[in-house]
């Protein structure tokens, strides 16, 4: 059973997507929790002493989803989706801006966690994943929006079957192959 908040989130949402800039108002408490909590996640795979904090990545993440005010909300579940997505383009585009592409450049390497892994991970620079996540999107798009959303986004499997529109069995299988894929891809890169 959805939650009084959800649907509260889900219904302001089709308003907002509607056209009602008041709704865009009353979404932002309502969601400004979790949009933290999601920023945490991806601040903590970050290097130490990185210059965005995660209030900085909230705020820009929701710029970004103001201007995408055109999307036709499915619910909670797909504006966090949705989120999840423009925080890792946010991180990405601040390390361009960086200069940290040239070589490695000095970014620390991003290690994917062993927990996700069905093996030992080898150290993964954020270009070389935002770069094989790409890859697999041209192959497999849900897959890739799996992995977004169970690994940057930290999102659960029930959650990100609801934003996706699919069982938490497919979820889960998409999310098996999507990590040896992945890892397949990251482990033929030239270092």
């Amino acid at each position: 059973m959805r939650s009084m908040a959800s649907v509260q989130v889900t219904a302001l949402l089709h308003a907002w997507g509607a056209g009602d800039e008041t709704a865009l108002h009353q979404l932002l408490p309502l969601v400004e929790s979790e949009l933290r909590r999601l920023a945490g996640v991806y601040m903590a795979r970050e290097r130490p002493g990185h210059t965005l904090q995660p209030t900085a990545l909230v705020n820009e993440a929701f710029l970004r989803l103001v201007d995408a005010q055109s999307v036709r909300w499915h619910g909670r579940a797909h504006f966090f989706g949705i989120a999840a997505r423009l925080m890792r383009r946010v991180l990405v585009d601040h390390a361009r801006a960086r200069g940290f592409q040239k070589r490695g450049g000095g970014a620390q390497a991003v290690p994917l966690e062993t927990t996700i892994l069905v093996s030992r991970a080898p150290d993964i620079g954020l270009f070389d994943l935002d770069h094989a996540l790409d890859a697999l999107a041209e192959v497999d798009e849900r897959k890739a929006r799996v992995v977004e959303m169970r690994f940057f986004g930290g999102m659960t499997v029930e959650e990100t079957a609801g934003a996706l529109g699919v069982s938490a069995d497919t979820v889960k299988r998409d999310w098996r192959l999507a990590k040896l894929w992945l890892l397949k891809t990251l482990g033929e890169q030239p270092r």
